[in-house]
């Protein structure tokens, strides 16, 4: 088996070096000749985003297997997209995905391999908020990825954990599976919906990290504007994945308020006969019944263009395989 290690990089000429180092570094752990015996070949592949510094020639310099440069900057969902079609052309039975800035620590890659070596997951992904708790990981950040992974979670009915950290583990098989549809900001929060809709399995690893003091953070630069971009991407993701419960829901909700409402105006109506007094309470009931109504018919129609997406990605899995042929 092929293991690609795969590390996003945007200058970091500072820093890549000493990742790539620890990496090799962590190759020699026994993981690697007992369990992970079946892991033949191990290569470290790096993803210049537009660096405007030496990254590239830094990561060729310590030893990087395959080094991609691009101009411009195309952010992280870009990036991974690069990473895995690379991965799937070089080959690869499996890719791990780790920051270039050292706060993952590369000793914890078999802990996200074995799972998939056991055939008990297609993708595991780092855990930083399960029984070992991120160190210095800002409030914020962290309450919101855990609202996150309970709204999913209920839309989706699958348990779901750390929805963002970029340090996890990919077979083949959802390596071929997933798609990016948004390419402009990152990928963490889609995939793992996007894996979850296509029924593949995931799982959470817990793993200890301690975050940098002052270190500037690639992707969350503006919290609001993260919150902002990722709510989209969740939304939109969400919506194509689970069409019937994201529109017929609020729509089945809506319609059954009505119901009420219309109710409650016709009691009153039949005691003494007058509308004008409970008027409110028919304009409102037939109100929301026609806005619930069209919640209902938006879930039929975006159920229809989900089954005819499903058929789509099957023709674009098989074509995958048959370009990426091993």
């Amino acid at each position: 088996m092929k293991l690609i290690i795969n590390i996003p990089a945007y200058n970091e000429d500072e820093l890549v070096g000493k990742t790539i180092k620890k990496i090799k570094e962590s190759f020699g752990a026994d993981f690697y000749s007992k369990k992970g015996a079946a892991i033949t070949e191990k290569l470290i592949q790096v993803i210049d985003d537009g660096s405007t510094d030496d990254t590239a020639q830094k990561a060729k310099d310590f030893g990087a297997d395959i080094v991609i440069s691009y101009k411009p900057n195309r952010r992280l969902a870009y990036s991974f997209k690069q990473a895995v079609e690379n991965s799937l052309l070089e080959g690869a039975d499996l890719m791990v995905n780790i920051d270039a800035d050292g706060q993952f620590n590369p000793n914890d890659i078999p802990k996200l391999l074995s799972p998939i070596l056991d055939g008990k997951a297609d993708m595991v992904i780092a855990n930083r908020f399960g029984e070992m708790k991120a160190k210095n990981i800002p409030w914020l950040r962290k309450n919101l990825n855990k609202f996150a992974a309970g709204v999913i979670g209920f839309f989706l009915n699958y348990k779901t954990n750390d929805l963002t950290c970029g340090f996890r583990a990919h077979n083949r098989e959802a390596l071929l599976k997933l798609n990016l549809t948004n390419i402009n900001f990152t990928y963490t929060q889609e995939t793992i919906i996007d894996a979850i809709g296509k029924n593949l399995k995931l799982f959470w690893v817990p793993i200890e990290v301690t975050y940098f003091d002052n270190r500037e953070a690639k992707i969350t630069k503006s919290i609001w504007k993260f919150v902002n971009n990722s709510t989209k991407i969740i939304l939109k993701a969400v919506r194509d994945v689970r069409p019937m419960k994201f529109f017929g829901v609020p729509g089945l909700f809506l319609i059954f308020m009505s119901f009420i409402s219309l109710a409650i105006f016709l009691y009153n109506y039949l005691l003494d006969f007058k509308i004008t007094p409970y008027r409110n309470y028919l304009i409102f009931g037939i109100t929301i019944f026609l806005i619930g109504l069209q919640f209902v018919v938006f879930a039929l129609i975006a159920d229809m263009i989900k089954s005819s997406r499903q058929l789509t990605e099957e023709l674009l899995y098989q074509w995958k395989k048959d370009k990426y042929k091993k």
